[in-house]
């Protein structure tokens, strides 16, 4: 698919010390992209929007909670 028109924005949640960064584009017809900031050339994540609005309701359920 072609990104080079995508609108990448950043995660609220991401910081400017090289954290963990997660960039989003939800303005490609039909597809929701999403990228790390720190590799912007690198692979991308390609969700339909109910697929994408499913996981991030898992999110903020807190379904992906990991325990160290």
């Amino acid at each position: 698919m072609d990104l080079s028109t995508a609108a990448w924005r950043r995660s609220s949640r991401s910081s400017d010390n090289g954290g963990q960064c997660v960039e989003v584009a939800a303005n490609l017809p039909g597809v929701i992209a999403v990228r790390d900031s720190k590799n912007p050339h690198g692979p991308n994540l390609l969700f339909a929007p109910a697929a994408w609005r499913t996981f991030i309701g898992g999110v903020k359920a807190g379904e992906f909670h990991r325990s160290i």
